[in-house]
């Protein structure tokens, strides 16, 4: 249990708890064979399968057990997916199955296979939102879905999720996470066009905070970067969880959606129309006045209010919400997350990059019926870099993509110089105490 440290005098009161980059959690993902010579018409992935063919069913018994002594205990359904994978080759190659013994294909597997670090560069940049099942909740508690974003081998970003119980008094458990993770699959459908939107299954025997979302589409080959996720009400008890991230293609960026419904299939596709060229979109958790809203930056410095008829299709330019004010914020602002209601109206976390770019967390509060009026924002930062934390793989930095109400409290999970995440708590009350 992550307890409240009391004798903090401060509106927000920080937890001791801290999660970091890990080296050691790795996940099992296709290996693709490189570059290739103009002399070698065979292919480097079909003279790998003739190798290996030419084996004996001793040798190659032998060099599959190898491999099942290193890697078998460090993945989950080691073999099954080794078994998948040379489905994947065999289709790709046109290779008859029946060639092939039961441990050759498997060993053949392992080949076009590789351990991928997706979390041992940072972690960072989370969200939160209340979990689809609520079952035994009880005293105002709250179980909760945390998005992360993790950044491993060659700096490709992915999305990776932990589970957990918020308290209505402010504290908060983690649930355990295995050593092992698996990678999401794709929809038998695959990948109908470059820009068409795609279905990703977690292993229905694993659970969500062992799970990650890798990048599928060209558009995302550089990395799916600082998921948004809200749980948005469509009315009548229709919950949908969707997110907003940028697609990072290597090259360019694009706002895309991430949209679920139990967090067992996700459908990622992009933002369509001219507000999807920018990053850092947040969206209201419900229609006002029977229009989507997002609150964005179009212009790179400032917040804009968006509208749209369709949560798909964003083609308004906005109009201008804040302007950096103060100096903590005075080279840009953004939000944090999707604006929270409260009695008082909505609350928006928002983040300002200052001298030496520094980035810290404020907050702003919008009209309930017009989110296009700001009633008040804070002065100074809520949350800043200090002491051990201003030190990082991106240091100076605070970061948050969302956080929790809970009962008449805030979980706000945070992003610590790139390189970790940590957690606070607040009242409401507190918080709209430190605006004006």
């Amino acid at each position: 249990m992550n307890l409240i440290e009391k004798s903090r005098p401060e509106a927000l009161h920080i937890f001791e708890t801290r999660l970091h980059a890990d080296p050691s959690r790795v996940v099992l993902r296709p290996f693709h064979l490189g570059w290739q010579g103009k002399n070698d018409p065979d292919g480097r992935a079909q003279r790998l399968v003739r190798d290996i063919s030419k084996l004996s069913e001793e040798r190659a018994e032998l060099e599959y057990s190898r491999v099942l002594r290193d890697f078998e205990e460090r993945h989950w359904q080691t073999e099954r997916i080794f078994a998948a994978r040379f489905d994947e080759v065999a289709a790709n190659l046109h290779l008859d199955d029946a060639l092939f013994s039961e441990t050759k294909q498997r060993l053949i597997g392992s080949y076009f296979c590789h351990e991928y670090t997706f979390a041992a560069a940072a972690l960072m940049n989370p969200s939160i939102v209340p979990h689809p099942d609520q079952s035994g909740m009880q005293d105002g508690a709250v179980r909760f879905v945390m998005s992360l974003r993790a950044v491993g081998e060659g700096h490709i970003s992915s999305v990776a999720f932990r589970e957990g119980i918020a308290e209505s008094d402010g504290n908060f458990d983690l649930w355990h996470q295995a050593s092992f993770a698996t990678s999401v699959e794709l929809d038998d459908e695959g990948l109908a066009c470059a820009d068409c939107p795609v279905t990703v299954r977690r292993n229905p025997d694993s659970s969500l905070s062992n799970t990650v979302i890798f990048p599928i589409t060209e558009q995302q080959r550089g990395g799916l970067e600082d998921l948004r996720l809200v749980r948005f009400d469509h009315g009548g008890g229709d919950f949908e969880w969707i997110g907003t991230y940028t697609a990072y293609s290597g090259s360019s960026i694009r706002s895309e959606l991430l949209r679920t419904r139990d967090f067992r299939s996700f459908g990622l596709e992009p933002i369509r129309g001219n507000a999807g060229r920018n990053k850092g979109m947040a969206l209201f958790p419900e229609k006002i006045g029977g229009k989507f809203m997002m609150v964005g930056r179009q212009d790179g410095k400032n917040l804009f209010l968006l509208t749209s008829d369709a949560v798909d299709q964003w083609d308004d330019e906005g109009v201008l919400l804040m302007e950096p004010a103060y100096p903590w914020e005075f080279i840009q602002i953004g939000n944090c997350g999707s604006p929270i209601l409260t009695d008082q109206g909505w609350l928006l976390l928002t983040h300002g990059v200052g001298a030496m770019r520094k980035y810290a967390l404020g907050a702003a509060l919008l009209d309930r019926n017009d989110p296009s009026k700001v009633i008040a924002r804070s002065r100074e930062p809520v949350l800043t870099a200090e002491n051990a934390d201003r030190s990082g793989y991106v240091p100076n930095v605070v970061y948050t993509c969302g956080a929790l109400r809970v009962g008449e409290r805030l979980l706000i999970p945070y992003g610590i110089s790139d390189s970790a995440v940590g957690f606070a708590s607040s009242t409401i009350e507190d918080m709209l105490a430190l605006l004006d």
